[in-house]
């Protein structure tokens, strides 16, 4: 399909006896931000280098612009800014000539306007040599060499790695600007609150496996639905001990349920201890990845809160 701009299927790779990635099957659609989102180790950064052919996969194929990635790689690589989870630098280079020589190796063209306010908005000095710069700063050197070429797709393995919060800001703006110009964006992290701001879809691995992909808001809406209910008199203790539902707080005549499956059934029950007040509580995507990987949820202290809130 024309709008695919990157697929695999059956993706693996093996360290050996180890595996990195197990079966990945992924498709980004062009135009959209792709969150790749697991604990380190998970298999993201594995995905990513397979993909630009940096390593070759066990079994699987993955291709990008309709192109194979291990056939095509150079091609393909033209293309894409990548920002590897780890690289090195020429340490008694400056910033600026590896910027420049980064370019003229990939064969892409640089609107040089456009790197000098990368360099603004990520305040950064281009001027100094690369072992003078803290993590920090270096990681700014590859932002800057992924997004300086404008490429219709970038790659970025956790882009916010050492920055200070202002700098995982403009980041998140460039990413939200590449969308808006219609370009695609593919990026790994552990961080939620980052992911769940700037993607449309977002995919969870778990030891190397593609558990769950899917919008976020409907990644939020599907998994489960926290309800805070003021009934007229308190119901029994155990009135909502059913598949599919748990109480997870109470105070007074004020019950909170998380309700996974059979709705229907646990609104008629709630119906016959008279209720008063019903309110929604919001479900953060840190909570779907912990019900996802433990197969439990934890609750933020907003549930909490607001239980104390009516004492």
């Amino acid at each position: 399909m024309d709008d695919i701009i990157l697929e695999t299927k059956g993706l693996s790779f093996f360290y050996g006896s180890h595996r990195g990635i197990e079966d990945v099957n992924l498709e980004v659609k062009k135009g959209e931000i792709f969150g790749f989102l697991g604990p380190n180790g998970a298999g993201k950064s594995t995905t990513l280098r397979v993909l630009m052919d940096v390593m070759r996969p066990t079994r699987g194929t993955a291709s990008i612009f309709g192109m194979d990635c291990q056939k095509q790689g150079v091609k393909i690589r033209k293309n894409v800014g990548y920002l590897p989870g780890e690289f090195n630098l020429y340490s008694n280079m400056t910033a600026e000539a590896f910027l420049h020589m980064s370019a003229s190796l990939r064969g892409s063209k640089v609107d040089l306007d456009f790197r000098h306010q990368l360099y603004d908005r990520l305040k950064f000095d281009p001027l100094r040599k690369m072992k003078t710069y803290s993590r920090g700063n270096k990681q700014k050197i590859g932002l800057i060499a992924a997004f300086m070429s404008k490429p219709e797709l970038l790659l970025l393995d956790e882009p916010t790695s050492g920055l200070d919060p202002l700098m995982q800001h403009v980041v998140s703006e460039l990413v939200m600007e590449a969308k808006n110009s219609g370009r695609t964006v593919v990026f790994s992290s552990h961080i939620l609150p980052e992911v769940q701001a700037v993607c449309d879809r977002v995919g969870i691995v778990r030891e190397g496996r593609l558990i769950s992909t899917d919008s976020v808001q409907s990644l939020v809406q599907q998994q489960f639905k926290r309800l805070r209910i003021h009934f007229s008199a308190p119901p029994p203790i155990d009135a909502f001990s059913h598949d599919g539902v748990r109480e997870i707080a109470r105070n007074n005549q004020w019950v909170t349920l998380e309700i996974v499956e059979n709705m229907p059934q646990i609104m008629q029950e709630a119906a016959s201890y008279g209720i008063e007040e019903i309110e929604t509580l919001p479900v953060t995507l840190d909570e779907i990845f912990m019900s996802l990987y433990t197969g439990e949820t934890q609750h933020t202290g907003e549930v909490q809160n607001a239980d104390m809130g009516k004492m």
